[in-house]
């Protein structure tokens, strides 16, 4: 997320459809009226206050509705569960900039920044609902715009997730035969971040949706089960510094805040894994550890992984071991030894496999 989306996260997690305040808000909408709506109650906001009638009463839509016909603003609390006070006017500092035209609109984007709370404004005559915190400016879409949208993203997410499940069978088919080099592991690293970028987009639809956006989510779930934590293997795997290697996690948070044009180039990918960024570099071959493949084998925990990795350095080390050796390894014995060069063997079979479908 950027910074404004940032800002206004929790907002629309207050003001989704299903919620009270949601359809308080729409009920202002559809009677026309307009409203100047503060969330919280801070010694800053009480400072932009003067007047009005203490309500101090639970939120309910109705109570905001008939509240929104009097000119004045409303303060509701923090949480945005009670009505404090209604019918104030809001008395922001004039020195602070603001680009509206509107004097609702031009007192809530003050009052936004000056407190850097959520203010929200209802236009009379436009029906838009409209969200300033801090120094970020929302204008509520259309739930059936915002669906269509969201619908859209879902399937732009199954095609991309198709492409990388391919990438991945590929990647392991030349893992086994250890073939890989830097630019494979590359295009895969790019192809799962892409996944995780519409998936990122696709949650701050489900968040705007509320209770609209149940089956969306139910369908992201879907969609990115296991990305994540394959690709956090698959950079273990690959990741190679001289001095002190990044934590693989905080690593793929880094790669999945970078534009779309640097996902693209390839060299900034290899040189964030400490295998160098030039051109000449990307045909160079590389042979995985073996973390993403292991955890594949059932009933195989992370600690035992670590252990055969510490032992062998290499997957192909691994692969080509013998019951013995695997047996001679911290945390396996004879039957998982052999469980071990079993799964590995049906593993591979599979992807090689898959490969050709």
């Amino acid at each position: 997320m950027d910074r404004g989306d940032d800002i206004m996260y929790d907002a629309l997690h207050i003001i989704a459809p299903g919620t009270v305040f949601r359809e308080g808000l729409e009920n202002i909408l559809r009677a026309k009226t307009g409203g100047l709506i503060v969330v919280g109650d801070n010694e800053e906001i009480m400072s932009t206050v003067d007047g009005g009638f203490n309500i101090n009463a639970d939120l309910t839509p109705a109570r905001l509705y008939e509240l929104a016909k009097m000119d004045g603003a409303i303060i509701l609390n923090k949480q945005a569960d009670k009505i404090l006070i209604a019918n104030a006017q809001l008395v922001p500092d004039y020195n602070i900039s603001s680009q509206e035209t509107g004097t609702r609109h031009r007192t809530a984007e003050r009052v936004a920044k000056q407190t850097g709370e959520l203010v929200v404004s209802i236009s009379q005559r436009r029906d838009v609902i409209t969200l300033y915190k801090d120094n970020s400016k929302r204008v509520l879409e259309d739930i059936r715009v915002v669906l269509s949208k969201a619908n859209q993203a879902v399937q732009t997410l199954d095609k991309y997730r198709s492409v990388l499940d391919q990438s991945l069978t590929n990647l392991s088919a030349l893992e086994f035969e250890d073939l890989v080099t830097i630019a494979d592991v590359v295009t895969v690293i790019q192809r799962a971040e892409m996944v995780l970028k519409i998936q990122n987009e696709i949650e701050k639809y489900i968040t705007e949706l509320g209770s609209e956006g149940r089956l969306v989510k139910m369908q992201l779930e879907e969609l990115v089960t296991n990305v994540r934590q394959e690709t956090i293997l698959l950079i273990r795997d690959y990741i190679d510094y001289e001095d002190e290697e990044p934590d693989a996690e905080e690593l793929l948070d880094e790669l999945t805040d970078w534009s779309s044009d640097e996902m693209l180039a390839t060299g900034t990918i290899s040189k964030a894994l400490g295998l160098g960024g030039s051109v000449n570099s990307m045909d160079l071959s590389i042979s995985p550890k073996g973390y993403r493949l292991l955890r594949k084998i059932p009933r195989l925990p992370m600690p035992v992984i670590e252990n055969l990795i510490d032992e062998f350095e290499n997957l192909e080390a691994v692969i080509n071991a013998t019951s013995d050796e695997l047996d001679d390894v911290d945390g396996i014995g004879e039957v998982r030894a052999r469980s071990i060069r079993e799964g590995l063997r049906r593993l591979r079979d599979q992807v090689l496999l898959d490969r050709h479908i």
